[in-house]
């Protein structure tokens, strides 16, 4: 069977960045089980898997643009450190989670004084080409609850 839409993909994957620093792997015992064409993965990864099978390998260079988009200057910004009520310690790189006209965001603090907090709303990858290395470890029908609910329920059925 090839990777196709609603389809459930599991794939061993290494992930490097332009200088070949890892930053993130699938472990030999766990795959990354995914149902492809419901943006479970970045889309540039679904493009350069569609129409592989099992066995397969392949080696993909993912644009910004087709992973977590340009690095945006915009979203980066000093805001009052009152706005962190309750928390004590705020340090360079705590996240954080803030509501937004278009839903909930994470930031990532880049930078702390006396009277600011300056944040980070960009994806931590945003603006870098990412290199995988993957390998197809099984495709296979997507059942109906995993269609219904858009992504890829465990051994036994659903399990959130």
């Amino acid at each position: 069977m090839n990777i196709a839409a609603n389809t459930v993909v599991s794939i061993d994957y290494t992930l490097r960045n332009d200088a070949g620093d890892i930053l993130d792997q699938s472990s030999p015992e766990a795959p990354l089980s995914y149902l492809h064409g419901h943006n479970n993965v970045i889309s540039g990864l679904e493009h350069a898997l569609l129409g592989k099978a099992k066995a397969d390998r392949l080696e993909a260079s993912i644009a910004p643009a087709e992973a977590y988009g340009e690095y945006d200057a915009a979203l980066v910004q000093a805001v009052p450190r009152a706005m962190f009520q309750g928390v004590d310690d705020i340090d360079v790189g705590m996240q954080f989670q803030t509501q937004m006209d278009g839903g909930v965001q994470v930031v990532t603090v880049k930078e702390v004084n006396d009277d600011t907090v300056t944040i980070d709303g960009n994806h931590a990858l945003a603006g870098q080409t990412l290199h995988f290395d993957v390998t197809v470890k099984g495709v296979r029908e997507a059942s109906q609850e995993e269609l219904d609910h858009g992504h890829v329920h465990g051994p036994g059925g659903h399990h959130h």
